[in-house]
């Protein structure tokens, strides 16, 4: 399986439903992957650059909300991080597709039995927390970019 990014697909957990970026014109689950596409139109110079001001402004984030840093973001599948969240009227509502590939990270609480999550595009910031066996997720922050 080829990749456009670079990742290691033999180590992935989702290499059986992805079929390669480079083999899906970079849309492993049959969404938009934003690594695939920051890749192709700016190289991968670009995209490095972009996941680190991306970083900075999820810092930024996490830091107004009272969150330690986040120190790496990672291509994650919308399927792994597409938790429902629990509305006032009490509807839960997913806000990712699980077919995009996201940037992404967890910062874990273990020991507390919390885990904060980010999840990103060149859209939108996502923060949000659940319990480390991923119940109980609580929307934080929801930024346009």
């Amino acid at each position: 399986m080829g990749t456009i990014c670079g990742a290691d697909c033999g180590k992935c957990t989702f290499r059986d439903e992805c079929r390669g970026c480079e083999a899906t014109c970079g849309k492993p689950f049959g969404g938009c992957c934003v690594a695939a596409e920051y890749i192709r139109v700016g190289g991968r110079e670009k995209y490095d650059e972009f996941k680190d001001i991306l970083l900075g402004e999820i810092n930024a984030l996490l830091e107004a909300n009272g969150i330690p840093k986040a120190e790496k973001l990672y291509e994650l599948p919308g399927s792994f991080v597409n938790l429902a969240y629990p509305l006032p009227c009490g509807q839960a509502v997913r806000f990712l597709d699980d077919k995009k590939v996201y940037l992404g990270t967890q910062i874990s609480f273990a020991d507390m039995g919390v885990c904060y999550g980010v999840v990103a595009d060149t859209t939108f910031i996502l923060v949000c927390s659940y319990s480390v066996d991923g119940s109980e997720p609580e929307l934080i922050a929801y930024k346009k970019r």
